[in-house]
């Protein structure tokens, strides 16, 4: 796997892989390198991907990108929850990968269709202590193209799906998108589904 994503990074210009670790153990090593980026997969000798997500986010300003086989409820909100800025299933073509690394440099958060079908369940199911609006009202901090942006993702659309409804450019929705970030606090799409939507 690790041969095959270097053969898709080798696929576009302006990206650099400085390291690669077969383990949690040696991925751990790497983070004082600080890179931009950190592609992550779940299922690890020594244990699960997303456990790292905080170590990393806790030592350096780089993105993490989940790129995995693992597509179930749990693992999905799991690693999402831990803070990573992305998650994108194995079977993406290598495109859909690349457009995933753009938009996490870019400070956005793509979700395989498959996976973003669990963080509509989130919306839906909130926990007692936690109320979420319906979709209809979204955060009053947002301006009505970013509500409309917020609500698009909720119901599991991607990055592309929501360009094309609104009318609006992938690049245009990445600035939306680290727009609403900042204005909810948040570092995720799950997050800001949850934030936005809270009463």
């Amino acid at each position: 796997m690790r041969r095959y994503f270097m053969k898709i990074m080798g696929m576009a210009e302006g990206h650099d892989v400085i390291a690669m670790a077969p383990d949690l153990a040696t991925g751990r090593g790497l983070i004082g390198l600080a890179p931009d980026l950190f592609l992550m997969d779940i299922g690890l000798p020594d244990g699960n991907g997303y456990d790292l997500v905080p170590e990393i986010k806790a030592a350096c300003a780089a993105k993490v990108l989940i790129i995995s086989s693992f597509g179930d409820r749990d693992t999905v909100v799991k690693a999402l929850s831990a803070g990573a800025d992305g998650y994108l299933l194995k079977d993406s073509s290598p495109q859909q990968i690349l457009d995933g690394i753009a938009i996490t440099l870019d400070g956005g958060a793509p979700v395989s269709p498959a996976a973003a079908v669990y963080l509509l369940d989130l919306l839906r199911s909130p926990a007692p202590s936690s109320p979420v609006q319906p979709l209809s009202q979204a955060d009053d901090r947002l301006t009505q193209r970013e509500s409309e942006l917020l609500r698009a993702f909720a119901e599991g659309k991607s990055y592309k799906e929501a360009a094309r409804m609104l009318g609006i450019s992938p690049h245009t929705v990445g600035t939306h998108v680290k727009a609403i970030y900042r204005k909810l606090e948040v570092n995720s799409r799950s997050d800001a589904i949850r934030q936005g939507f809270r009463s």
